[in-house]
């Protein structure tokens, strides 16, 4: 019996909530960096919490994280994505080899592949950006579109034909198809995640059955990547029958798609309605390559915020920087959430609300790491793409997509905001744990060709 009464002074502090069984859950589900917060500064850097009849051990000191990300033997992180995979996606991979699937990726998206990828990308992006601004007879007209949905729709139809194929034809309706249905299928994950869903069960099931269809060929047409062929290939070879690689497909649609928000988040906003709205003087300073980066990694500090979760297999002495020792107990879970710390700590990262384009650059230009917490030297002071076998083995060809697009879009658009004096939405709370945050509402936009453009 889990009690708080017969527990070891070894471990956690725990947190059980007034609640019987449901414990923290609402107010996790609710706003998870607020009550974490909350938990940290009343228990410190290690807690264990109870949400939903399970118990969650939060690590929230990053000097620490490696004792759990380097541990593969008493943690394990395949279990809880199978969980996810079944609830979200009702996908069971007859033989899940994580390490393979991970292998096929690595092989594709490095080296000449991984230029090939960068071209074909850039490529669908500029087809689909002229679409978007020639469609009307009067190219001279400002359009009018929110700033999340035009980047988020951009980036997204590019990387699925960039990756899944697809018919491109002149209004590229196969992209647009898919991408309406990932709309519908994205504003429900969290509940299909959290098992919420009520009235919108049904909804949730005919949309993911659409999208079945509307992937069935992905991986087996001569457009698709070689690494989603290669994928579909190995499913195929390790038993998995039509429908589940259908289900599959969706599943690494996800995967890939996720980070295409990461452009025009709040703090992405923030930034274009500081800097684009005069695009010349942007282009000359923040598409050099020192500031290009330092400015996607500051995005990325304030968007990027998945949990990085692990079952414990057998107890564990948990080996804390300070020189603490926690023990950790069979059948509970273990969850890192860098976004508090390290990305959004104050003793690591000055004004941590603040968007400051230049935080990841020294004096000479060159990039930053020096990052300190309790006087030592940070090896995670930022971590939008994982660590350890967390690691995005895409994390090359989504940074070089984001640079695509906002080249494209500085170079060849005016683009400004609708209302001088909109102010920055604030962020959808309940998505906090499940990759990138986004916008409760638009922030309106116009744009149009510049005068001078060659797009083509």
């Amino acid at each position: 019996i889990y009690d708080s009464d017969f527990r070891s002074k070894r471990e956690p502090p725990l947190d059980k909530g007034v609640i019987p069984w449901l414990g923290h859950a609402l107010d996790f589900g609710k706003d998870a960096a607020k009550f974490l917060t909350r938990m940290k500064l009343k228990h410190g850097d290690i807690f264990t919490v109870r949400v939903a009849g399970r118990y969650v051990t939060v690590l929230l000191d990053p000097h620490s994280y490696d004792s759990v990300l380097q541990d593969t033997t008493s943690l394990d992180f395949t279990h809880y994505a199978q969980v996810l995979m079944d609830r979200i996606f009702n996908l069971r991979l007859p033989n899940h080899k994580p390490d393979s699937e991970k292998a096929i990726m690595k092989r594709h998206f490095h080296g000449e592949s991984l230029s090939c990828l960068n071209h074909n990308m850039q490529n669908h992006l500029q087809t689909l950006l002229m679409f978007e601004t020639t469609a009307t007879q009067n190219q001279t007209d400002w359009k009018h579109d929110g700033l999340f949905g035009f980047c988020y729709s951009l980036l997204f139809r590019a990387g699925y034909l960039t990756l899944f194929g697809g018919e491109q034809n002149n209004n590229c309706t196969d992209a647009a198809k898919v991408y309406k249905e990932y709309q519908k299928f994205d504003s429900l994950l969290i509940k299909m995640a959290r098992t919420t869903l009520k009235s919108e069960k049904q909804t949730a099931g005919s949309v993911k059955q659409r999208l079945w269809e509307l992937l069935a060929q992905a991986g087996q047409r001569e457009n698709s990547s070689l690494w989603l062929q290669s994928y579909r290939q190995h499913l195929e070879q390790e038993g998995a029958d039509e429908e589940t690689q259908r289900k599959a497909m969706l599943l690494q649609l996800w995967a890939t798609q996720n980070r295409s928000q990461q452009h025009s988040t709040p703090p992405g906003l923030r930034h274009v309605r500081q800097k684009v709205v005069s695009g010349k003087a942007y282009r000359k300073i923040h598409l050099t390559s020192a500031i290009d980066y330092s400015a996607l990694e500051e995005t990325l500090r304030l968007t990027a915020a998945p949990f990085i979760t692990r079952e414990v297999l057998q107890n564990k002495t948990l080996h804390m920087a300070d020189g603490q020792e926690y023990d950790l107990r069979r059948g509970d879970r273990v969850c890192l959430f860098p976004f508090i710390s390290p990305q959004m700590d104050p003793e690591i990262h000055h004004k941590p609300e603040q968007f400051k384009y230049d935080r990841f650059l020294n004096a000479d230009g060159t990039a930053k790491e020096d990052f300190f917490k309790s006087g030592r030297r940070l090896k995670y002071y930022t971590m939008p793409w994982g660590a350890g076998t967390n690691a995005c083995v895409g994390k090359p060809f989504a940074v070089q997509s984001i640079r695509q697009f906002v080249f494209l879009v500085l170079s060849h658009l005016n683009i400004e905001l609708s209302d001088s004096e909109a102010q920055v939405p604030a962020v959808d709370a309940s998505r906090y744990g499940f990759g990138m945050v986004q916008p409760i509402k638009e922030l309106p936009i116009r744009y149009k060709l510049r005068e001078r453009s060659n797009l083509q």
